[in-house]
């Protein structure tokens, strides 16, 4: 069969390769993948070209699929069940994060579709899910509900980590007002969130090129207004929209640091930063606000079960409506076209599925 893999240990470019089926241990379970979405940290490393012949992974880590094997010691599942992955392949089960049950956080996970895994990701036809995953994060993979998509439970990554920044670790409160920075699926889901949990104004702050395709989306899955971070001064704006009084809650998305300066800026005492997106250069600003006023700059990874069996049933619900996100679908063969309409931000979602004769 056909894989999208990545070589290199760092960065690396991306190659289609022949690799083989996987097999199926006692435990395992093999799913046949029917959608797959492109993630922005696939994006990381297209038309990255370091030379590496060292293999790195299969890639793909936000697909669903139906099961077509089962190893002969599993008890829970059978084949022709829908599921979906949370992409976690593999924890340790004995620190701290999974004492807790928060596996994607622990230090020692290897994830499906991502860096140095090999039991293979969502771009190819068919992905293992290991069953030593399985013994100890049960909700390692959930059965998508009926009347669910294969294409809409592939985009749950990024709608449980939007749930759990506005949901689970910020204290929003119906009739409060959000910022969002950041225009991708993350941001995009973040107002559906916060549109969800009641808020009265929420601002998407976005940039110069957002304004092309994302801006109208985000109005349409219900922002109330959106703020051009490239000819705008996003501060003055978010103040004079919110009020100053109403600024306790920004979702940072996109990474930025300038983005970070600006929520600590705009927002009132005792107020919260949740911190989705990466940034990889150091701060050239001071943070002492966060001290002089109380405010709280919280940290955000990934997602636990509460969040995907509550997201779960909001997908079924149609109160998050996945719809205007997917822009693009393509076959796996055409991979590098997908790529860059994300590159260029003309695509927000793109559904890729095999279309290789094998």
């Amino acid at each position: 069969m056909k894989a999208l893999a990545r070589y290199g240990k760092e960065f690396g470019g991306y190659r289609m390769i022949d690799v083989p089926e996987p097999e199926c241990g006692p435990e395992d379970i093999i799913i046949e993948i029917k959608a797959a979405a492109i993630c922005g940290a696939d994006m990381k490393h297209f038309k990255v070209e370091n030379g590496s012949d060292q293999f790195n992974s299969i890639r793909g880590h936000e697909f669903a699929g139906e099961i077509v094997k089962v190893g002969a010691e599993v008890k829970d599942w059978k084949i022709g069940q829908r599921i979906v992955s949370d992409n976690s392949a593999h924890v340790c089960g004995t620190c701290p994060a999974c004492e807790a049950g928060d596996f994607l956080c622990c230090e020692h996970k290897v994830n499906l579709g991502l860096d140095n895994n090999t039991w293979g990701g969502g771009f190819s036809k068919y992905c293992k899910i290991p069953g030593e995953i399985l013994r100890i994060h049960k909700h390692a993979i959930w059965e998508i509900p009926e009347g669910v998509a294969y294409e809409e439970a592939a985009l749950m990554d990024p709608i449980c980590n939007s749930y759990k920044a506005v949901a689970q670790q910020a204290h929003l409160l119906p009739g409060q007002d959000v910022v969002v920075f950041g225009t991708g699926p993350i941001g995009l889901f973040a107002v559906q969130v916060a549109r969800i949990m009641g808020a009265v104004n929420i601002v998407m702050v976005g940039l110069q090129d957002d304004t092309k395709v994302r801006f109208d989306v985000a109005k349409q899955l219900g922002a109330t207004h959106c703020v051009n971070g490239s000819t705008e001064d996003v501060v003055a704006r978010c103040t004079e929209i919110c009020g100053r009084d109403n600024l306790g809650l920004v979702i940072e998305c996109s990474g930025a640091n300038i983005a970070l300066k600006q929520a600590i800026e705009m927002t009132r005492p005792n107020a919260e930063i949740v911190r989705v997106g990466m940034g990889f250069k150091p701060l050239e600003f001071s943070i002492n606000d966060i001290t002089a006023w109380n405010k709280s700059i919280i940290g955000h990874m990934a997602y636990d079960s509460t969040t995907w069996r509550n997201a779960l049933r909001l997908l079924k619900s149609g109160a998050i409506d996945v719809k205007p996100m997917i822009t693009h679908r393509i076959g796996l063969s055409q991979w590098e076209e997908g790529f860059q309409a994300m590159a260029d931000k003309d695509a927000i979602k793109v559904i890729m599925t095999y279309d290789y004769e094998d």
